[in-house]
């Protein structure tokens, strides 16, 4: 076991509810990476620490303690300025594929690390890894040639970046523990500030879709995971959105990369357009180039509208071997065999969604994963043809289901998380900004 540390001692205090001092939260994880403190211990700990809580200064010790388990990657010798954004996960949340692409065309570098979909909520690998060909694994030095030649890169978390928090949070997943503030602050966190972005914008989503359900939840975790990462020197700002409704229109793989593409290309639908937008403004103001929001939102306008952002985009699948025919024809991208129309079961307003079952039908049918060696269907997904405050007669459709093979019952199920009744108010998208 490591020197310094007592991991007896360790678990006792955090179960009696003592406060730790970062040196000791420094030697638990170095011990823990090290493989000298059994899986028993730490599991242990993290029930002790659930249960007992984590101050601010414990939960920056842990954070910094995670960054440092693997490399920190620095980007500043390109002599560009760098971003990032992380969101903590919604259905049809596609903005990475279109903002990454974006913020590099204004000259900004995006190393994005992501991650793939796991419940109900999808993942940006999963999505771009519809695309023919595409890698989302590369080496060290690949993204820093393609950082160099086209500011933007988009893959996988690799065993160099925080291994701490890999190993932790496999515990974290089977002991019950995943729903634990000071835990997914450190996670997110660490990850992004080793990634080397030194801006970063979070995305904390909000609503009966979104695992944070309530606005005071979103909150807290949206100034939280700011003051954290600024603590660790990187510039940061957040934004509270709304997910009581699917974002867009499309949720499954394939589906959102098409749609991404409608965005890049013009089209596509607004809230995403305009959420994209907000984000893109956040990371060129923090990143320096631009002083306002307004001249940082003029300018990502311009670089959407313009067709660089597409560009750049094309240029970013070349470099990562997928197909760029794939994405520029309409039927490049894998397609469902079985579409099908869901229907409304009363004329009205739709009043409600029930978006975590919608993000939960998507994973039914082969779009997601229950468990990480699940394989995905990128060909599935939803849809959607109204939105909350839309009129809809009887019958007509509420959204359409893309499936592999025929399936009532999902259909069924699908039509039932709509509530239709009187008028009522679209949501706002943006609840809060933090900054």
């Amino acid at each position: 076991m490591s020197v310094g540390l007592d991991a007896r001692r360790f678990i006792r205090e955090k179960r009696d509810g003592g406060r730790h001092r970062p040196e000791e939260i420094t030697a638990f994880v170095r011990s823990f990476v090290a493989g000298d403190l059994p899986d028993y211990q730490a599991s242990a700990w993290l029930m002790a620490a659930f249960l007992r809580g984590l101050d601010e200064e414990e939960t920056d010790a842990l954070t910094r303690a995670l960054l440092h388990s693997g490399r920190v990657f620095d980007w500043s010798t390109l002599g560009t300025p760098s971003a990032d954004k992380h969101s903590t996960g919604g259905v049809g949340d596609k903005v990475s594929l279109v903002l990454a692409p974006l913020v590099a065309a204004c000259g900004v570098l995006v190393p994005m690390v992501s991650g793939r979909g796991l419940g109900h909520t999808g993942g940006t690998l999963d999505k771009l890894e519809s695309i023919p060909g595409l890698r989302t694994t590369l080496a060290a030095e690949a993204m820093r040639s393609q950082l160099e030649s086209i500011g933007v890169v988009m893959v996988g978390q690799g065993p160099e970046i925080t291994p701490g928090d890999g190993r932790l949070y496999a515990l974290r997943d089977v002991t019950s523990t995943v729903e634990f503030e000071p835990f997914i602050v450190s996670s997110i966190v660490s990850k992004k500030v080793a990634e080397g972005a030194r801006a970063i914008a979070y995305d904390v989503k909000c609503g009966n879709g979104a695992f944070m359900k309530t606005r005071a939840d979103a909150s807290h975790l949206a100034h939280r995971l700011v003051t954290t990462t600024r603590a660790l020197g990187p510039a940061a700002a957040a934004l509270v959105t709304d997910m009581s409704q699917p974002l867009g229109r499309a949720a499954g793989n394939a589906l959102e990369v098409r749609e991404s593409v409608e965005l890049l290309r013009g089209k596509g639908p607004a809230d995403v357009r305009a959420l994209t937008l907000e984000l893109a403004a956040i990371m060129l103001r923090l990143a320096g180039v631009e002083a306002t929001h307004e001249a940082a939102l003029a300018r990502a306008t311009r670089a959407l509208d313009d067709g660089a952002a597409w560009e750049r985009f094309l240029a970013m699948v070349r470099a990562q071997g997928g197909d760029p025919a794939s994405v520029e024809r309409a039927d490049g991208l894998p397609r469902a065999p079985v579409v099908v129309k869901v229907p409304a079961s009363a004329a009205g307003v739709v009043r409600a969604v029930d978006t975590f079952t919608l993000g939960s039908l998507v994973v039914a049918i082969g779009g997601g994963r229950r468990s990480q060696e699940d394989a995905i269907d990128p060909r599935v997904g939803i849809v959607f043809e109204r939105r909350i405050g839309d009129l809809v007669a009887r019958g007509e459709p509420l959204a359409e289901m893309h499936l592999a093979a025929p399936d009532e019952a999902a259909v069924v199920n699908a039509s039932a998380c709509f509530e239709i009744g009187g008028a009522t108010a679209p949501p706002s998208l943006v609840l809060e900004r933090v900054d």
